[in-house]
């Protein structure tokens, strides 16, 4: 693998919740479905995090893990194109975790939005563990294994992606430092050639001295691009151009991606919780009764009474299932009070159930071919170790626990 392809790659995960609903498969999967033919993607199936708040509740786990995996390959991830597996069979996140747990301070993860929130959401479950506290540590820990460049979050998750760039400077700076580093990188930058050596050089000084970001990004796309540097010196030069010596574990940057809103059928966020989603492989009939007495603008008490767009559910599915004229025909129809709700859901109803109709056709293939399902797991699973074996051996040999 070339240290391009290295640097475009991408990170993500998703808990085993079981098959997915159509809030899962807008909010993150149909966003993997483009990303898989842009960069080098690695997408795994979450089950250690699934342990973090439902460490009681395990039967039926490894049933979870296969349905998302189905529902994956049902919406079009493709194997060939991208990387899937799951994180238990990769050991390699669960010692990069220790290592981290070691230099990490404790306010670091006490800090993070979404644990405090989570506690008071999940009053009924006792969060009171190591493995709750430690989950954005464990987040981090996936996302460094494979030395990620970019990870797909929604705004609501940057935080997770701002810790890990913080854990991975802090190694940096604590395990970088090379006793002969000033020599390795003398020779390195002969590697690069005269010319831009001394490009590299003025960007490095314009980054250091007058914090010119745009110098750095500049510094950091010479190094990339040169295939004539090892990996090794790669991550030296990299590390030199901002300071902090070695880059051992690459600092990612959040990938943000559209989330479109997905309104369950009450109106509220899609969520299992809740009781109000539809299923990426639901029976038609299934959705639309459900898309049928789903609620809408309640200012429409009547057929007669106009209603406001912004203010229905419903008119949020339009926007993502529906063309540009039907939601003006939508849109209108609602203000005017000339078309009902049963009648503005139709068109709707039609997109979604033809959707879920292909889905449901292609995870039926794969439900009756377990083992071939297993076997693009297994594969999968084989390139994922393949890369955590690789960052691995450097953290280990920089922390000093290669003993020869």
């Amino acid at each position: 693998m070339s240290n391009g392809s290295q640097n475009r790659r991408v990170l993500s995960g998703m808990r085993p919740t079981g098959a997915l609903h159509l809030g899962n498969y807008h909010g993150a999967l149909r966003n993997w479905l483009d990303l898989q033919y842009q960069y080098e993607c690695f997408f795994f199936v979450a089950d250690w995090h699934a342990l973090t708040t439902g460490y009681e509740h395990t039967e039926g786990l490894e049933d979870k893990v296969w349905q998302v995996v189905i529902d994956w390959l049902s919406a079009g991830l493709n194997p060939g194109a991208c990387t899937m597996f799951i994180q238990s069979r990769v050991p390699e996140h669960a010692e990069l975790h220790l290592l981290l747990s070691m230099i990490t301070p404790l306010g670091w993860l006490e800090r993070v939005p979404t644990y405090k929130d989570q506690i008071e959401q999940m009053k009924d479950r006792d969060l009171g563990t190591y493995g709750f506290l430690g989950y954005p540590l464990l987040q981090s820990a996936d996302i460094l294994l494979y030395r990620a460049q970019y990870v797909p979050v929604g705004e609501d998750q940057v935080a997770h992606v701002e810790i890990t760039r913080e854990i991975a400077r802090r190694f940096n700076h604590l395990f970088g430092r090379e006793v002969d580093l000033e020599q390795k990188i003398k020779r390195a930058l002969k590697q690069l050639g005269s010319r831009t050596a001394t490009l590299y050089k003025e960007l490095r000084r314009q980054y250091q001295e007058q914090g010119d970001v745009e110098s750095l990004a500049k510094a950091q796309a010479l190094v990339e691009s040169n295939n004539r540097l090892s990996i090794a010196d790669r991550e030296r030069l990299l590390g030199f151009v901002e300071g902090t010596g070695r880059a051992i574990l690459t600092e990612p940057q959040a990938l943000l991606t559209p989330t479109p809103k997905l309104p369950g059928v009450d109106g509220r966020k899609m969520s299992k919780s809740y009781g109000n989603d539809i299923g990426l492989r639901e029976d038609p009939d299934s959705v639309a009764r459900k898309l049928k007495t789903m609620q809408t603008d309640p200012a429409r008490a009547r057929r007669t009474d106009p209603g406001d767009p912004d203010k229905c559910p419903v008119f949020d599915l339009h926007r993502i299932y529906s063309s540009e004229e039907t939601r003006q025909w939508a849109a209108a129809g609602c203000r005017s009070a000339g078309i009902g709700c049963i009648e503005c859901k139709k068109p709707l109803i039609d997109s979604v159930v033809a959707e879920i109709t292909g889905i449901r056709a292609r995870a039926q293939e794969f439900e009756e071919s377990p083992e071939l399902v297993r076997g693009i797991i297994n594969e999968g699973c084989e390139r994922a170790r393949d890369a955590a074996r690789r960052t691995m051996a450097d953290v280990r040999e920089a922390v000093g626990l290669e003993y020869g």
